[in-house]
C-alpha cells in the first residue's frame, strides 16, 4: 500500500515539513557516503572540455584572476 507524505510523516511523528527535511538529509547523506567510499567524487572524475583543459595546463585561473573578467573576455571574443 502506498503511503504518501502526510501518512509517512504521521507514522514517524513528524510534520510534513520535518519529514521532507529528513528525507532530503537522508538522500544527501547517502550521496555523500557513496562519494567518500569511492575516494574520488564527481568533480575529480568529470571530463573537461578540451579548451578548458588546455587553459588549465597553460596556467589559466591559477593567478587569482576574477572569473567575471575571464567570462567577459570570452564573450567579447565571440
Amino acid at each position: 500500500e502506498f503511503r504518501g507524505p502526510p501518512q509517512t510523516a504521521a507514522a514517524h511523528r513528524r510534520s510534513v515539513t520535518q519529514e521532507a527535511i529528513h528525507l532530503i538529509e537522508t538522500a544527501l547523506n547517502a550521496e555523500s557516503s557513496t562519494q567518500k567510499s569511492t575516494s574520488e567524487g564527481y568533480w575529480t572524475n568529470r571530463k573537461l572540455l578540451p579548451e578548458f583543459e588546455a587553459a588549465l595546463k597553460a596556467g589559466a585561473f591559477s593567478g587569482g584572476t576574477d572569473s567575471a573578467i575571464e567570462i567577459s573576455g570570452e564573450r567579447s571574443a565571440r
